[in-house]
């Protein structure tokens, strides 16, 4: 296969010679007061630190993060808008813990209900949404488990849309960072919402539960789950200078031990690492050569922006092998892949990604198609 070997600059483009920092010095992560945590790249899906990440727990309230989900996957479809009324069940009105305090037989929207889920935490509200979506409850505990094996969720199983205890109803603090994540990069118009640290509804004003919206003003979301089963959990997340980092802790003792404890991963993920965009969508990496088509060459390049997390005291520079196919044919659709592009060194690959064609490429005629056949011939006996 032939290769390229160029050396890219991570401040934008490529830059000639290679050139490497010396190896970052990581302390040893903090060790936290929970039974689970995870710290993930929220943009590039890599996980940072993680004890007990995988194991299935109950999730509590943080099972409203599906429950929300759901009702903004529906909400981007076209299936539902933020306008849409739902009659309020005596079954909705019935539910127990924490509530956004609807009553049975008036009409909610749909905006009121999301908020109510996500800022309040109403059970109430989660199954007003979920029998609205899904006819009944147990019906959208079925959907909810769709969506979390479409997000990879392999340690996760909803009974219901609350998380109020219940056997067989569990979830890990990575399918939750899984989740989060989801939420944060396919629905960012709704997701100014989980940053809101208020909201009355029916003259009650109830705060968001999250601390951290307080006191980190980089926080933007997401959500707190409390049961005596699952302890006091907080899936969090924050943005400063361009890196967006998620936590998730399980299991902590008490509504500030869990604030505090996702604030040192928090801190120690912002101060140690950083995503970084090697690569822009549509950028153009090669000219390839192309037999048998109406041009001899098409540009290469990627079909998403390219980003990785790395430490911050990484440097500006490291190698990026580019592995081409050795022959390439027309005809050339856009999109196609054409070969990848490794990042790093022997030593460690931080990635690796599929290059594209950016432009498609039609067959030649019949006389070009007949002499690059003949050229490719030759060329291979040497």
């Amino acid at each position: 296969m032939k290769k390229l070997l160029v050396t890219l600059s991570l401040v934008f483009g490529f830059i000639s010679g290679s050139v490497f920092a010396a190896p970052a010095l990581i302390p040893t992560p903090p060790q936290l007061s929970a039974s689970s945590y995870i710290l993930m790249d929220a943009y590039t899906g890599d996980v940072l630190v993680e004890h007990n990440a995988d194991e299935a727990l109950p999730p509590a309230s943080l099972t409203k993060l599906m429950t929300a989900y759901i009702v903004e996957y529906e909400l981007a479809r076209g299936n539902l808008s933020l306008e849409d009324k739902v009659t309020v069940s005596e079954n909705a009105w019935r539910m127990e813990g924490s509530r956004m305090f609807i009553r049975e037989g008036t009409q909610v929207s749909i905006e009121d209900l999301l908020r109510g889920i996500i800022i309040q935490s109403g059970n109430d509200a989660s199954v007003a949404a979920a029998e609205y979506i899904a006819g009944s409850e147990s019906a959208f505990a079925d959907l909810m488990n769709q969506h979390a094996k479409l997000l990879g969720m392999t340690n996760t199983n909803f009974v219901n849309s609350t998380g109020f205890p219940a056997e067989n109803h569990y979830s890990s603090a990575h399918d939750i960072a899984k989740i989060s994540r989801a939420t944060i990069v396919q629905f960012p118009e709704n997701y100014t919402m989980y940053a809101e640290k208020e909201f009355t509804y029916n003259d009650i004003r109830q705060p968001n539960r999250n601390r951290l919206l307080w006191r980190d003003k980089t926080v933007d979301g997401l959500k707190t789950g409390h049961t005596e089963a699952a302890g006091y959990c907080l899936a969090a997340s924050a943005v400063r200078n361009g890196t967006r980092l998620i936590t998730v802790v399980m299991g902590t003792k008490s509504d500030e031990a869990r604030a505090a404890e996702a604030q040192k991963l928090l801190d120690f993920g912002f101060r140690y690492y950083e995503t970084r965009k090697l690569y822009s969508r549509g950028q153009v990496v090669n000219n390839a050569r192309v037999w048998g088509g109406s041009q001899s060459s098409v540009k290469v390049g990627f079909a998403e922006d390219v980003l990785v997390t790395m430490p911050r005291q990484q440097g500006d520079a490291m190698s990026a092998t580019l592995d081409m196919q050795p022959e390439i044919v027309a005809p050339i659709a856009i999109g196609d892949v054409l070969g990848k592009i490794v990042v790093g060194s022997e030593a460690g690959v931080l990635l690796e990604r599929p290059v594209v064609a950016l432009e498609a490429v039609e067959e030649g005629g019949f006389f070009k198609r007949m002499f690059d056949k003949i050229k490719l011939f030759f060329m291979n006996l040497f």
